[in-house]
């Protein structure tokens, strides 16, 4: 994983040991099974809804949300929302913390990640990403004219588009910077005139020992701190809140609206959390 912010506080890494070994390859196998068993009926299932359907997908979103809800329960993390969906034609945009963010936001809400070019090529998440409907993006201005057309198209199959505007993950316990870089498309006619946008605030409660327990940043390895989770005898918790949505008409241009975003998403986290 390519990130770009860094604690100055390094995360407790747990040992692996024993029996928790025991519960790496049970909850390994059991999530595993039931991520690439629904994949392929995923797959089988939109062979029928592509030609159909198009674009749209009524059927498989809620295959992939079937897996997230399943994940939390094979992991032991209570899941919890906050909030109500919103309803209106648009886009999510959320803080980031971790590769769990998938499942987290897959859960409840019917969505699709607005990601970088660069990781439908990942081994395993790229293919999951592309079989799940992932828009990939690339950062090159050249190409926002073609990026516009292609959200447009997504919004109006109905699709609800959902990306990190902070560009990279962090430990959970904070909200960096959010880039109006990737606002921009979303502030461009026609879509600016029919578009809502609701922040969401995901709170990762760590452990007793690593309150960031469930953070993936800097240059953690993903394998790694896929086992600690994997490993962990008791778990945290996680808990997502939906912000009221937004007109994106109502705001004047893209840093405006990514400001508004980012105190509002930072507003839900916990105000008695120390920093790290």
């Amino acid at each position: 994983m390519t990130t770009t912010w860094e604690s100055e506080t390094p995360p407790i890494e747990p040992r692996i040991k024993g029996f928790d070994w025991v519960r790496v390859v049970w909850r390994g196998v059991t999530l595993g099974i039931v991520t690439f068993g629904c994949l392929g009926l995923l797959l089988l299932v939109r062979l029928i809804e592509r030609p159909i359907f198009g674009l749209r997908r009524p059927i498989t979103p809620y295959i992939t949300q079937f897996v997230c809800r399943m994940a939390f329960v094979i992991l032991r993390i209570p899941y919890k929302t906050t909030g109500q969906l919103m309803k209106e034609p648009g886009a999510v945009v959320a803080n980031h913390v971790s590769w769990l963010d998938i499942f987290t936001l897959n859960a409840r809400k019917r969505i699709y990640f607005v990601s970088k070019s660069e990781v439908a090529s990942w081994p395993g998440i790229g293919w999951l990403a592309r079989a799940t409907g992932t828009v990939f993006i690339a950062r090159d201005r050249r190409e926002a004219k073609a990026q516009t057309k292609l959200f447009e198209d997504r919004l109006h199959a109905g699709h609800k588009l959902l990306f990190f505007p902070e560009g990279t993950s962090t430990d959970g316990r904070r909200v960096i910077t959010f880039k109006p870089t990737l606002f921009q498309a979303f502030m461009l006619p026609p879509l600016k005139e029919e578009l809502h946008i609701q922040p969401v605030t995901v709170v990762y409660r760590g452990t007793e020992e690593d309150p960031r327990f469930y953070g993936w940043w800097g240059e953690m390895e993903f394998g790694g701190n896929l086992l600690k989770v994997l490993a962990a005898k008791k778990q945290g918790s996680v808990e997502v809140i939906y912000h009221k949505p937004v007109a994106a008409a109502d705001f004047a241009d893209r840093k405006e609206i990514a400001k508004y975003c980012e105190e509002t998403v930072r507003s839900g986290l916990p105000a008695d959390w120390p920093d790290y």
